[in-house]
């Protein structure tokens, strides 16, 4: 961190406990850690919004916001006694250097993939409490990343597919159970099943080395782009989508695809 970063951060610190102080602003006062965990959440929503519409001015503002939650969740901690920000910054320095010995040590790494398996077997060291390969998966993840986590981490012990061509097989072995499950009427079945595909699939991203979050997300915006167009068309001829017929608004649906 150069001299102007490191004396803006101070700044930020500066500005945070004033505003938790005694003459500060008294919604800030009121905040606790669990009061502000929706709001570090939505600030890293939205900065991972920025970066997918590809905007630099998006991104610079967005940082600045989740560096915000990031400094007024410390501050509640610094108060409480908990930490220092020194030792927050000083723990994740120490971290990221013990984590790289291909780079601060005689350690080699051959490409990402066996930068990553570093990462990952100093991680399990330094965590001996747990007992489990899935310890430490936040529960608080969404379903999709929350399941990605577990398929990594089980593969990383050494349960994994042999090919993605074999997910695929899963694949289409969990859309056959769905489809018998719907057929039987069993709506605890069909929650089940949906849920074994989800997984299935989420697996089968990671062997394409692509994040099943991120790809989730675009399909929304490539999806919700294509609505749009047919509302605009149909409200162009003072129609609507409720209005009309399905077989009207499949042809415009490949409209807009193409």
């Amino acid at each position: 961190m150069d001299v102007s970063a490191g004396a803006e951060f101070e700044k930020l610190i500066e500005l945070m406990a004033r505003l938790r102080g005694p003459d500060g602003c008294a919604w800030d006062r009121e905040q606790t850690m669990a009061s502000l965990r929706p709001f570090v959440l939505e600030e890293a929503y939205e900065l991972v919004d920025a970066i997918g519409q590809d905007s630099t001015e998006a991104v610079c503002e967005e940082l600045g916001d989740l560096l915000l939650e990031v400094v007024f969740v410390a501050q509640v901690g610094i108060e409480a006694g908990a930490f220092t920000m020194p030792e927050i910054v000083r723990g994740i320095r120490e971290k990221l250097v013990r984590r790289h010995p291909h780079v601060f040590e005689s350690k080699t790494a051959d490409g990402a993939a066996e930068a990553l398996a570093h990462w990952e077997d100093i991680k399990a060291k330094e965590k001996p409490s747990r007992k489990s390969h899935l310890d430490g998966v936040p529960r608080s993840l969404p379903a999709l990343s929350r399941a990605a986590k577990i398929s990594k981490r089980a593969a990383h012990a050494g349960f994994d597919w042999d090919s993605r061509e074999h997910v695929l097989e899963k694949i289409d072995e969990e859309v056959l159970e769905l489809k018998e499950a719907v057929r039987a009427g069993d709506e605890s079945s069909v929650h089940e099943e949906l849920g074994d595909l989800l997984f299935a699939i989420v697996s089968f991203a990671r062997l394409s080395k692509t994040d099943g979050e991120v790809a989730l997300l675009d399909a929304n915006e490539k999806f919700s782009r294509r609505f749009r167009f047919m509302e605009e068309r149909l409200a162009a001829d003072g129609k609507s989508i409720e209005s009309t017929s399905m077989v009207e608004l499949e042809r415009l649906w490949t409209e807009a695809k193409n």
